[in-house]
Order: C-alpha cells, then sequence, then structure tokens
C-alpha cells in the first residue's frame, strides 16, 4: 500500500542510484545563460527539450510563453489539476544562468559538464538553480510514483529565463496570468542554507537597490608632475564620500537606510534567536568585527541592511598613465529587508553627502533591482512546511524571515497573495556567480527527501485551510 516511507524511499534511491546526478548533468550541459549575447537559443531549448517532456510525463500541461519585455527569456507554465477543491502548490525556478566564465575555473573543471571532485558537484547551475528546481521536481516524481500516478493536491510550475538579470518580465506576466497561476502557496528552492549542515526555511528575500556615485572634475585627465598636489584627484574625493557613508569596520553611517530607531525589529530577532550561520567553504570569511555592533552573524545578513560597492574605478588601472584622473565612479548596492523604504534611499544619500561635504559627489542611475519580500515566519503554511520536514529529516528547521539574497518573492506577493516557503539546498560556500560553482551531494540529498515528505504530506488531510 502506498505510504510516506515509500515516498520518501524512492526518492532517495532516484538519487543514490546516480539517476538525479546524470539528470543534473544533462540539465548543466545546457548553456543557458541570460547574462551573455548569443544563448537566447539555448534558454529557450532548457525549456522546450529539457522540462517541458519532463513535465508533460509527470502530468502537467505545459506552455511557452514569450517575455513581456522584449530581450529577455521565456516563461515556461504548468498546471497539473486533479480537483478543483484540492490544496494548490506553485513552484517557481530559474532555468538561466550567469556567465559561464569559463576561463577562471579550476584545472579539470568546465561550467558546462558536470564533475564529480572531492564529495562535490562542479558546474554552472548545480546550485543556482537547476540544481534546485530539479530536486524538487524529481520529489515529486517520486511521490506521483508511490501514489500510482496521483499526488492528491494540485500543482503549477512556472520557471523563468531571466532571473539573472533581474527577472525581467516577471511581474508582468504574473500580473497578467493571475487565475493562471492562482495558488494557496509558494513553494520553491533558491539560495543558500544558514548552514550546510542545517534545513533552512526563508520566508521572503532582501531587496537590492542600485546607484552609482560619480565625480566628474574635468574632460581629461592632466600630467601629474605639473597638477600632483595642486588640483583635486577624484579618486581621493570619491574614497572620503564612501569612507563617510560606511566607516572602517562596516557599520552604516547614512540615517534612512536602516530600520526604525536602527534596531532590529523584536519579531524578526525573536526568530533569528540562535540562528547559525557559516560559510561551509573556501569562498570568504564571516568577519566578526565587520558590520553592525552588537548584532549576531544571523541579525546582521537575515535581519538588517547591507551597504556593498560593487565597483570602482578611476583612471585606467589596466593601464595606468601619469595623470591625475578627471573624474571617479562606484557602483553601490544596498541589501534591504521589509523594513526599510528603498523609495527614500536616494535622498538619504544625497542629504548625507551633502552634510558630509561631498555636494560634488552626484548620485546617479539609482533603482530597485528586486524587491524585498516577507511573509510571517508564523504563518500556517511555513509552520506546515517546518513540521513536515523535521518529520522527513528527524532534525529542527531552521526558519529565518528572509534570505540574504534576491529573489522576486514580492511579484507573487503582490499579485497572486501566496505566503513564501523558500527551501534552500545550497550553502554560502557554493561559489554561485563565480567559477568552481557546485552543489553539495548530502545537502541535496536531504533536499530531495523533505520535498518528498512535503509534497505527500499536501496530499494528506491536514494542509492550511485553502485561501
Amino acid at each position: 500500500m502506498p505510504d510516506r516511507a515509500g515516498a520518501l524511499k524512492r526518492a532517495e534511491t532516484a538519487f543514490d542510484s546516480g539517476a538525479f546526478r546524470d539528470l543534473l548533468g544533462r540539465l548543466v550541459a545546457i548553456r543557458s545563460t541570460s547574462q551573455d549575447p548569443g544563448h537566447e537559443a539555448d534558454c529557450e531549448a532548457y525549456l522546450d527539450t529539457a522540462i517541458r517532456p519532463w513535465a508533460e510525463r509527470l502530468g502537467f500541461s505545459v506552455a511557452i510563453h514569450p517575455n513581456p519585455e522584449p530581450g529577455f527569456g521565456p516563461i515556461l507554465t504548468g498546471s497539473r489539476i486533479e480537483a478543483p477543491g484540492l490544496p494548490t502548490a506553485l513552484l517557481y525556478g530559474h532555468g538561466d544562468t550567469v556567465r559561464g566564465l569559463e576561463d577562471q575555473w579550476s584545472p579539470g573543471l568546465e561550467p558546462w559538464a558536470l564533475t564529480e571532485r572531492d564529495g562535490r558537484w562542479y558546474g554552472r547551475g548545480t546550485a543556482d538553480n537547476k540544481g534546485q528546481h530539479a530536486l524538487n521536481l524529481a520529489a515529486l516524481e517520486a511521490v506521483i510514483a508511490e501514489r500510482e500516478g496521483k499526488l492528491g493536491f494540485n500543482m503549477k510550475l512556472v520557471l523563468e529565463m531571466s532571473e539573472e538579470r533581474g527577472s525581467k518580465g516577471l511581474r508582468a506576466f504574473v500580473g497578467a496570468n493571475k487565475e493562471l497561476l492562482a495558488a494557496d502557496v509558494l513553494i520553491a528552492s533558491d539560495g543558500p542554507r544558514v548552514a550546510p549542515g542545517v534545513a533552512t526555511i526563508a520566508t521572503g528575500t532582501r531587496g537590492t537597490y542600485h546607484f552609482d556615485l560619480v565625480l566628474k572634475l574635468r574632460q581629461g585627465g592632466v600630467h601629474s608632475g605639473h597638477w600632483g598636489g595642486l588640483t583635486t584627484d577624484p579618486a581621493v574625493v570619491m574614497a572620503h564620500a564612501i569612507a563617510s557613508i560606511m566607516d572602517r569596520h562596516g557599520k552604516i553611517l547614512v540615517d534612512g537606510w536602516l530600520p526604525a530607531g536602527r534596531v532590529v525589529p523584536n519579531s524578526v530577532r525573536a526568530v533569528l534567536a540562535g540562528c547559525p550561520v557559516e560559510s561551509g567553504g573556501e569562498g570568504a570569511t564571516i568577519d566578526a568585527d565587520w558590520g553592525e555592533p552588537g548584532l549576531s552573524a544571523a541579525e546582521k545578513i537575515y535581519g538588517w541592511n547591507s551597504f556593498i560597492v560593487l565597483a570602482m574605478v578611476s583612471g585606467r588601472p589596466e593601464n595606468p598613465v601619469n595623470a591625475v584622473a578627471p573624474e571617479a565612479r562606484a557602483h553601490c548596492q544596498i541589501r534591504y529587508t521589509v523594513d526599510t523604504d528603498p523609495e527614500t534611499f536616494g535622498d538619504a544619500v544625497r542629504k548625507h553627502l551633502d552634510a558630509q561635504g561631498f555636494p560634488e559627489v552626484a548620485v546617479e542611475n539609482a533603482f530597485v533591482r528586486m524587491a524585498a519580500s516577507r511573509t510571517d515566519p508564523a504563518n500556517p503554511w511555513v509552520q506546515w512546511a517546518r513540521a513536515s520536514m523535521e518529520k522527513s529529516l528527524g532534525a529542527p528547521v531552521q526558519v529565518i524571515p528572509n534570505s540574504s539574497g534576491g529573489l522576486p518573492g514580492d511579484v507573487f506577493i503582490d499579485h497572486l497573495g501566496t505566503p513564501l516557503v523558500w527551501v534552500p539546498h545550497s550553502y554560502n560556500g557554493c561559489k554561485q556567480h563565480g567559477p568552481d560553482e557546485h552543489l553539495l551531494p548530502a545537502t541535496a540529498r536531504e533536499g530531495i527527501r523533505a520535498f518528498a515528505g512535503m509534497w505527500w504530506d499536501m496530499g494528506e488531510p491536514g494542509s492550511p485551510a485553502r485561501k
């Protein structure tokens, strides 16, 4: 007789047999980067030749739609309706990746081939996001097999191909297709766990606000020997302007960029109490003396805002000449939570720079790339998912109010009203967006088991009341 244990066993067998690894290898081999021109056909092929046939075998009615924004990748939707009165889950993912960066990978590794080495699966998209949404679909496949073709709930799917370009067009598409995508809950996977060995649920994401700091003093460079010490050096002024925004130890100094009263909201602090944060790899170190004083590592990245200088330039670093540069420029980012309003960020930094003596430094090209989002961690769907995962894994699950990175969760909250349950299958040291991106098989195996349990439980009595 079909049962929960059988569904979990099927999922684990698919993983342990190598079948899932081989599937992921085929997905990684499709060069579906959305950031390099010339790969538009690869992005289309990912949906049409890899995902569509698989989803159709699972019983989905599938359609591939053009992006409402010209020049951006298509969007796949799938619908598997067993009965109108059943709970409906929406599964999101993205099949596009960042650039391959082929010349930067370690010897013997390459972005478009899955390579197993030292207990890791290397390849572009293994962690972000091909491996993550493939695990969730593979778990669904195991439950359908165990239930002999049934799920006991309704399932919808949306897979985009422009997430790595800011999910352009997704908001318009979802807004125009509310009935097609209507669901009781969004359950999906992207981003890292709080630690490799700690299963995690994130109920939202931080947003990303971008702007340029620009200082233009003259039309061209002037001789450093004749003018150095006489004329203003824009690089030096820019460095001091940035230092006025953030101190030597990473503390943000701009009023208006932080939650009210410069404190973590009590509800956020409570859910993050005791939350671990581990890099789990060699990507970077967690520096205890960097960031807002008095906050835990978890509060710094899940409950606070971060200021990052993504790039800065003055002169020609790759080919310097003996000249005082004419201008300096820095492209900056704020990772922000829903507890602050990005509409105020531009005015706040302008006021700050003026007060600090930098009226000549311009703030240009400000925009929100991805908005922040958050579902209350106490939401019944969040607590249901937590209980299901803990039953499957036999270990506590850490709930966080939002992940540290950006995802288009706001789109689904705004247009569909769905609570967000993000269950990441990766970790901070996975090197997504850089060379040597990889997935940890042990974490992935826990992920497929956890999702098999959730998909099984959704087909049983006891899931939260429908909207």
